[in-house]
C-alpha cells in the first residue's frame, strides 16, 4: 500500500483544509479527462483519488495512522468515492454548478474482510461456522438520523436547506458545498446519546457462513451486503471471507489429490496382502502384490478433494514404507540371521541389528 502523505506531499500533521488544497491541485492536474490515453495520469490520478478519500475522513485517517489502513478491522477492500463525486466537488468549489444544485450523494460502505480458519475435512465435504464480524451499521435508536426521537434535525439556516450556497464570481454563478451542513441541508441540535449524532454505531454482528466443499487455502465467499453501512442512504459494503486451511496430521494436499505414506510389514511387502488405510471418510483396503518395495504408491480414484462448484474428485494417493521393528525376539533375530547368510550379506557384528536392517530394506 502507498504512503497516503506521500502520495499527496502533505506532512502527517497537515490540516485538512492542506490536504484539499494540494488534492484540488493534483486532480486537475492528473485528471483523465484532461489526459486523455495517459494510462500513467490515470494510474495517478487513482492513487490521489484513494488517498485523498482516506486523509480528508477524520475517522478513516485515525485508522489509517494506528493500523495502517483506512479501516480499523483487518485489511479492507474499499475502493474508495468514484472520480466522478471527487472530481464533481472540485469543480463545485471552482466553477460552480451552474444553478444547479450538490447535496451529499449516497456511497457504498465499506467491504470487509474476515479470515476463517477450517480443517481439511471441512474444506472437502463443506461446513457451517459461525462468526462475529465488527462492522457499522444504522443506529436503530434513532433511527440513522443522528437525532434523539422526537426532536428531528433542522433546516440548516446558512443553506436553507438546500446543501449549498450560491455567489457571484466573475461572470460564473458559483455553487459551493455548505460548510455549515456538509451538504445535508440540515444540523443536528440534538445529537442520539447512542450514537453520538453519527447516525450508525459499532458492532459485533453474528452471522451463520456456509462454506462449501472444495475451497483451498485464500479462497473468497463474498457476503452481498455485510459490510459496513453506507453513507447518505447509499447501499452497505460487502463482507469477504478468505479461507485458510489448517494442516492435516496425515494428509498432504495438492490441488484436488490428497497424499500420504502408511507403513507396511515387511512379510507384507514380501508375500503381499490387503491392508486398511484411512481416508477423509472412512477407511478402504488395498491390496498389496507380493515383493512390494517401499515407497511404491497406490491410487485411489475418487478419495481425494472436490472440485470448487463441481463434480470431479482428485484422487488419494497412498505411498507405503515397510517399518522396521523397533523390538525383536530372540528367534526373529536367528530368522533375520539366517536370512542374511542365505542372502549373502556379509555379518557386520559391530553394526547394531536396526541398522543393518535400514541398510538392507533400503539397498
Amino acid at each position: 500500500m502507498n504512503d497516503y502523505y506521500k502520495v499527496l506531499g502533505v506532512s502527517r500533521d497537515a490540516t485538512q483544509d492542506e490536504i484539499k488544497k494540494v488534492f484540488r491541485q493534483l486532480a486537475l492536474k492528473y485528471h483523465p479527462d484532461r489526459n486523455q490515453g495517459n494510462k500513467e495520469a490515470e494510474e495517478k490520478f487513482k492513487e490521489i483519488n484513494e488517498a485523498y478519500t482516506c486523509l480528508i475522513d477524520s475517522e478513516k485517517r485515525a485508522n489509517y495512522d494506528r493500523f495502517g489502513t483506512a479501516e480499523g478491522f483487518g485489511a479492507g477492500f474499499n475502493t474508495g468515492a468514484p472520480f466522478t463525486d471527487i472530481f464533481g466537488d472540485i469543480f463545485d468549489d471552482f466553477f460552480g454548478a451552474f444553478g444547479g444544485t450538490r447535496r451529499q450523494r449516497p456511497s457504498k460502505g465499506a467491504d470487509l474482510r474476515y479470515n476463517l480458519t477450517i480443517t481439511l475435512e471441512g474444506a472437502a465435504f463443506g461446513v457451517e461456522k459461525t462468526i462475529r464480524v465488527p462492522r457499522w451499521q444504522r443506529c436503530d435508536f434513532c433511527s440513522g438520523t443522528g437525532s434523539e426521537p422526537g426532536k428531528p434535525p433542522v433546516t440548516c439556516t446558512n443553506c436553507k436547506g438546500a446543501g449549498h450556497v450560491r455567489f457571484q464570481q466573475g461572470f460564473f454563478s458559483v455553487s459551493k458545498t455548505c460548510g455549515k451542513c456538509h451538504g445535508s441541508g440540515k444540523i443536528i441540535t440534538n445529537p442520539c446519546h447512542l450514537c453520538k449524532g453519527d447516525g450508525k454505531v459499532r458492532v459485533q454482528r453474528e452471522l451463520s457462513v456456509k462454506v462449501p466443499a472444495g475451497v483451498d487455502v485464500d479462497s473468497r465467499l463474498r457476503i452481498n451486503d455485510e459490510g459496513d453501512l453506507g453513507s447518505y442512504g447509499g447501499p452497505p459494503g460487502d463482507l469477504y471471507i478468505v479461507i485458510d486451511v489448517e494442516d492435516h496430521p496425515l494428509f498432504r494436499r495438492e490441488g484436488l489429490d490428497l497424499y500420504c505414506q502408511i507403513p507396511i510389514s515387511f512379510t507384507k511387502a514380501v508375500f503381499g496382502g490387503e491392508i486398511e488405510v484411512p481416508t477423509l471418510n472412512g477407511k478402504s483396503r488395498i491390496k498389496i502384490p507380493a515383493e512390494t518395495p517401499s515407497g511404491r504408491a497406490f491410487h485411489l480414484k475418487g478419495k481425494g478433494m472436490p472440485r470448487l462448484g463441481g463434480y470431479q474428485r482428485g484422487e488419494q494417493i497412498v505411498s507405503v514404507y515397510i517399518d522396521v521393528p523397533k523390538k525383536l525376539t530372540q528367534r526373529q533375530r536367528e530368522l533375520l540371521d539366517e536370512f542374511a547368510r542365505i542372502s549373502g550379506e556379509s555379518h557386520d557384528e559391530s553394526k547394531g541389528l536396526k541398522d543393518k536392517l535400514k541398510d538392507f530394506f533400503s539397498a
